[in-house]
């Protein structure tokens, strides 16, 4: 594909992720590990590393706290043919918080579009449908009023079927991506649970909308610097922006850290009267490579906030395998 080409795809791109932008992020479950496997955030990162990569991901947030969250994800991708244009990846993901959970099944499909003749640039399209299914304790409350009708009685639960969609491109150099979450979460069906009497929608879901990049610099023949961002955003509560920067020693170690706080792009219905603070986290993040097809993640996040004084922290674990396929070369390591 000649240079003409790739740059009028990479303009289609850029203006795909302008088009997102003013647009919903916080309901989302969120990794701060994210920059091992962009799948959390963006469908069309199926098939990225070309190999099929399983990862196991848990996270406990805020502990010390009754009721914090806690989170647990398995997911796999990888290519589905030999010219390694179709990407599929598969994810399931269970969140706890309080008595609120849900467990959600999400198939992903990629299309990704070779830009050289080297194929070192690609440009992806990603659609991960599935479904979750949404649970809550009524006997985990401790309302004031026993008898309130707005609140269930005892354990209620619902099915909700969603869409996805994301664009991404890279090549050996950069990455960015662009995504959104919770398509089918529009004004008329984003009512989780009614329960009430009165139709009162209790709990709601939003839409969400997600912006990744990063980029790789060589600082000497042995280290790296992997810089990345994600900008996520729901058009109502608080955007949040993640800022992240790794080492990469002799392509095994990883470490760095990660600084995570709210932006104020526009003026939002929510802040009117209240003098919120934007500071959130910072996160110091390790990853090992025990082999060349196995490797554990390990994170901790230090909350910025008043929130610091009543719990002890943010810890997450991730484990991924690389599965090379029968009599082939693993191959060369993937930054992104």
């Amino acid at each position: 594909m000649n240079k003409h080409i790739i740059k009028k795809v990479i303009l289609v791109l850029g203006l795909t992720v302008a088009g997102l932008i003013p647009a919903k992020a916080q309901q989302n479950i969120q990794f701060s590990q994210y920059i091992f496997n962009s799948l959390s955030v963006n469908p069309a990162y199926a098939g990225y590393k070309e190999e099929w990569f399983a990862q196991l991901a848990l996270r406990s947030q805020w502990t010390g706290l009754s009721g914090a969250p806690r989170t647990g994800q398995l997911s796999i991708d990888g290519v589905a043919d030999a010219n390694k244009n179709v990407g599929l990846g598969l994810q399931i993901t269970d969140d706890r918080l309080g008595p609120q959970s849900a467990t959600s099944v999400y198939a992903n499909y990629a299309y990704r579009l070779r830009l050289n003749d080297e194929d070192t640039q690609r440009l992806s399209f990603g659609i991960g449908a599935g479904i979750t299914q949404y649970g809550l304790d009524g006997n985990k409350l401790n309302p004031v009023d026993f008898d309130d009708p707005n609140l269930p009685a005892g354990k209620i639960s619902t099915t909700i079927p969603d869409l996805r969609f994301g664009v991404y491109y890279y090549n050996p150099n950069f990455y960015i991506g662009a995504s959104a979450m919770d398509l089918l979460s529009g004004d008329k069906s984003n009512s989780i649970f009614n329960w009430d009497k009165n139709n009162v929608a209790n709990l709601k879901r939003k839409r969400h909308y997600y912006l990744i990049a990063g980029t790789i610099l060589n600082l000497s023949e042995d280290t790296k610097l992997r810089p990345s961002l994600l900008y996520k955003e729901d058009l109502k509560g608080p955007s949040s922006l993640d800022i992240s920067s790794m080492f990469i020693f002799a392509e095994k170690f990883w470490i760095g850290g990660s600084y995570r706080t709210g932006v104020n792009l526009w003026k939002k219905d929510y802040a009117k009267g209240q003098d919120l603070s934007s500071l959130n986290s910072i996160s110091a993040i390790a990853q090992f490579y025990v082999t060349n097809t196995f490797r554990v993640g390990y994170s901790y996040d230090h909350i910025l906030s008043k929130l610091s004084s009543i719990q002890n922290g943010t810890h997450e674990i991730t484990i991924g395998i690389t599965f090379p396929g029968k009599n082939k070369r693993l191959l060369s390591p993937r930054f992104f």
